[in-house]
């Protein structure tokens, strides 16, 4: 599976196909209607608890990457609503961290292919 993602903050575009949040907080300082999220599936992103122990400190990205994968095991549901929302065609998940390569939604990729 081959997935886009991208910083929710940068401009729409044709290339994103259907585009999907995957954060548990609406992006601060951005309107819907300039973010044009087709979904906002805010129940799998981790918990707050996780959230605010990562805190984006890249010494924790590996145990982070561990227990949102064990979060994700516990919400079956929740990850079989957007596999089936994946399945309609190319979709780009958005997230709203500064660092793109150590956030929710690349560890949710990685999830979702590890367990297709």
């Amino acid at each position: 599976m081959t997935l886009q993602l991208k910083r929710v903050y940068l401009p729409p575009d044709d290339t994103d196909g259907r585009r999907i949040l995957v954060d548990r907080l609406w992006p601060r300082g951005l309107s819907k209607a300039t973010a044009k999220i087709d979904l906002w599936i805010k129940d799998i992103a981790p918990s707050n608890e996780l959230r605010k122990w990562f805190a984006h400190e890249s010494e924790k990205w590996p145990e982070f990457r561990k227990r949102y994968a064990a979060e994700l095991r516990q919400m079956p549901e929740v990850v079989a609503q957007l596999r089936a929302e994946l399945r309609k065609g190319h979709a780009t998940l958005l997230f709203g961290a500064h660092n793109e390569t150590e956030n929710n939604a690349v560890a949710l990729r990685e999830y979702l292919q590890k367990h297709s």
